[in-house]
């Protein structure tokens, strides 16, 4: 029997409402931007990030939900994280406080293929020193100079397999070549300096003295030097490692428009030149002139090198 007229005006109106409701769930979540939710893996210090991804929020109305990474496992972590996720993203920006991790993960198809990540500001890898215990001109002079017995159980580093530490041992090698870099890394393991858990805590040694001079980057030593401690940079050479700061978005990620809006603002040279003014960045742009006083990185061959060098540094200063 054919349904009375009311009945189908109803069934009518209760599927559009439903064909709204189920266009507005879209728009909010397949969208991504409608939503206002965006989530960012990031190893930027959290000192510095928080305040930036605050002022997002509140110029644009967008959440956003950051996961930091460890002082232990610098960038490596997310890396890994990522890389597991890749099959189905949770992540929708990776802001990065180096490059080479970044590189890898581009490698692996995680960022979008257009306009997938981008590079701002830099810091770098210094020698700091205790200045109530060594001059800067009776100190080593470069990172090769570590291995003279003269500083034995005096220097401390970040565990080498780990953030801007691991890299630095990468384009070392590559500077110096492979048995010449091994006999370094021998030799400085022979030298018993401290193997510890990241840059900060390498300056934190430093300025308390228990080592006179570390391997770290230069945004720790600024904050150590903000906080008033014995501790100054050795000068910029040619085994200095620059390392930029990148800002990528993840391939299929979950709420592709904020993703996109949190991208610009990160990428934007207003938030390096905050960086700057913060010393979590040495400089807001980092140009060729610059680039060639340090290290001259191929990055593909260190990306190809990567599994072996891990794997030669571990057996080296395994711990």
């Amino acid at each position: 029997m054919a349904s009375p007229n009311w009945i189908k005006k109803f069934r009518g109106l209760a599927g559009l409402v439903l064909g709204l409701a189920a266009a507005l769930f879209c728009a909010g979540c397949g969208q991504g931007g409608a939503s206002r939710v965006v989530v960012i893996y990031t190893s930027q210090d959290e000192e510095f990030a928080e305040p930036l991804l605050r002022e997002f929020e509140r110029e644009t109305g967008i959440e956003v939900r950051p996961v930091y990474d460890s002082e232990a496992v610098k960038t490596v972590g997310l890396v890994n994280r990522l890389l597991t996720e890749r099959g189905h993203p949770q992540c929708d920006v990776f802001w990065n406080n180096e490059e080479f991790r970044t590189r890898q993960l581009a490698a692996r198809g995680v960022f979008r293929e257009t306009n997938g990540w981008t590079r701002l500001g830099y810091r770098t890898r210094r020698l700091v020193i205790n200045t109530n215990l060594i001059t800067a001109a009776a100190a080593p002079r470069a990172f090769s100079d570590a291995t003279n017995s003269l500083w034995r159980g005096k220097a401390a580093l970040a565990y080498p397999l780990f953030g801007t530490t691991a890299t630095h041992f990468h384009a070392l090698r590559q500077h110096w070549g492979d048995a010449a870099w091994q006999d370094w890394c021998r030799a400085l393991a022979a030298n018993k300096p401290f193997l510890v858990d990241g840059n900060s805590v390498v300056v934190k040694m430093v300025a308390r003295g228990e080592a006179w001079f570390g391997f770290t980057d230069s945004d720790d030593i600024a904050g150590a030097q903000r906080e008033g401690l014995p501790v100054a940079a050795l000068p910029v050479t040619e085994e200095t490692l620059f390392v930029p700061n990148t800002v990528g978005v993840i391939r299929d990620c979950p709420h592709p428009v904020a993703a996109e809006r949190l991208y610009e603002f990160i990428a934007n040279p207003k938030v390096s030149e905050k960086l700057v003014e913060l010393r979590a960045l040495e400089g807001p742009a980092l140009d060729p002139a610059t680039a060639s006083r340090g290290l001259r990185v191929d990055w593909e061959q260190l990306l190809r090198d990567l599994d072996a060098v891990t794997g030669e540094t571990r057996a080296i200063f395994l711990r």
